[in-house]
């Protein structure tokens, strides 16, 4: 499985980034599709995930702010990101687990303040 990210970018805090991440094959059958994130200096962290039943979980930090969602006939999960905040900033990654992990390419987000 191929996985391409999209969409981030520079923003000010406050602000709304929407991540996508299209998969190379079909996501009917994926188990699992997340979004990781690993700032500088720091561990990669799980920041959302969506079974493939559509049950959806997140990192506490960015309940409320976040979320996340796929689209089974464009092979697509999106990241929506409402009121960035600068401890948003971080390079973004696509993950899906079928059978192993796969991993697109990152994609950065900078929130300013």
């Amino acid at each position: 499985v191929l996985l391409q990210a999209s969409g981030g970018g520079l923003v000010q805090a406050g602000e709304s980034l929407s991540l996508s991440c299209v998969a190379s094959t079909s996501i009917f059958d994926i188990n699992y599709m997340a979004w990781y994130r690993q700032a500088p200096g720091k561990q990669r962290e799980l920041v959302a995930g969506i079974s493939r039943s559509g049950s959806t979980n997140y990192i506490d930090s960015v309940k409320g702010r976040f979320t996340i969602s796929k689209d089974n006939v464009k092979n697509t999960v999106y990241l929506q990101m409402n009121n960035l905040k600068p401890e948003d900033t971080a390079i973004y990654y696509c993950n899906a687990y079928k059978s192993r992990p796969y991993w697109g390419q990152g994609t950065q987000v900078t929130v300013s303040s």
